[in-house]
């Protein structure tokens, strides 16, 4: 450590440069990774407020909430408890003459079943007629405020917003909470014996006793939210691509100084130095640059979480970021064995001799 310390306040540039291209790489996996959870979370906010652990759906909806409808003789022997609510889902356009149009999710269900029972709301109250709504804080941000009436699609008819909440939305699509009546209008069902698109239930092994329903896990009818499944992954090869080049870069630089040192190490082993010092040398280097690229990088990602947009979807989950940040140690500790194989392997008499 203490040769390790020594020579990386020798070559401050040259180490420098190596810390700077540690703190870019950390700095933009931590940021990726902070995108990605930002983005799952706004397709899946609705759904874990809900605390849902199964959805049934209609078996030739395709795990689609928007395919899906229920009509009243399928859920018929579905026996609803306190832990099952009916919802209808229909995707709307929110308007209103004095603001953007915004395009959302509407969401109907019944005021005596969990989902509005149990709705947090974070100002105004809850709707209690079919013709005032709830709706998320997006609206809010829009510049809608309580008491604003707006229009869904096409329909006259107008809806009073009496309340805001939190965390609500759907594939990233925010939710206008409502009545099954209503959703039943914009759907073009109201003499149709419809009560909705899904039951979602509390527990996981619910089952609605139709052959005509189908019994999903949320995490299977998660992962089949548009776009999911595809983003999700995008983002995880991005960051695994990441750490294979900070463990390309680590190796690169380390094999590098290390070839220019080597007449150094050359004279240290001829005066006895074990290998074993040597390597240890190097391999402390690497983790202490991954080390100070790790905190730097981390520093710079606490800065931009503090002044970025509230319109850009950002969390930051801090056991997984730990695991990012020993991963890239491991990376860097990684790197540092070809550099380490030389010293080990070096013949002080060819290197000096020659």
């Amino acid at each position: 450590m203490y040769l390790a310390l020594k020579e990386i306040r020798h070559e401050k540039l040259r180490y420098g440069l190596i810390i700077s291209m540690i703190v870019l790489i950390a700095y933009l996996i931590f940021i990726l990774t902070g995108l990605a959870f930002g983005l799952a979370g706004e397709n899946t906010q609705a759904i874990d407020s809900w605390d849902a652990k199964s959805i049934v759906l209609n078996k030739d909806s395709n795990i689609n909430l928007s395919q899906s409808v229920i009509t009243s003789d399928q859920a018929k022997n579905a026996k609803l408890t306190s832990k099952q609510a009916v919802i209808g889902s229909t995707p709307v356009v929110a308007k209103d003459k004095k603001r953007a149009k915004v395009s959302a999710t509407f969401i109907g269900a019944k005021r005596n079943q969990f989902v509005l029972k149990d709705l947090k709301v974070s100002s105004g109250r809850k709707a209690r007629s079919s013709h005032e709504v709830v709706v998320d804080q997006k609206f809010k941000d829009e510049g809608y405020r309580l008491g604003d009436k707006i229009t869904l699609n096409s329909s006259n008819d107008s809806y009073q917003i009496v309340g805001f909440t939190k965390n609500a939305k759907i594939n990233i699509s925010p939710i206008i909470y409502g009545t099954v009546s209503t959703w039943q209008s914009l759907r073009g069902m109201m003499n149709v014996k419809v009560v909705g698109s899904a039951i979602v239930s509390k527990t996981a092994k619910y089952h609605a006793k139709n052959s005509h329903l189908k019994t999903y896990s949320i995490s299977s009818f998660i992962s089949k939210l548009p776009g999911y499944s595809a983003q999700n992954t995008t983002f995880g090869f991005m960051i695994g691509f990441l750490m294979i080049i900070s463990l390309i870069i680590i190796a690169v630089f380390l094999y590098i100084l290390t070839m220019q040192a080597l007449p150094i190490y050359a004279v240290l082993r001829a005066q006895g130095i074990p290998a074993r010092t040597l390597v240890a040398t190097v391999t402390s280097q690497s983790l202490i640059l991954m080390v100070a690229g790790l905190v730097i990088g981390a520093a710079l990602t606490a800065a931009t979480a503090s002044i970025i947009p509230i319109g850009v979807p950002m969390s930051f989950n801090i056991p997984v970021l730990t695991w990012i940040s020993i991963g890239l140690l491991i990376m860097g500790f990684i790197g540092s064995a070809i550099p380490a194989q030389k010293i080990a392997t070096v013949d002080p008499v060819k290197v000096i001799g020659g």
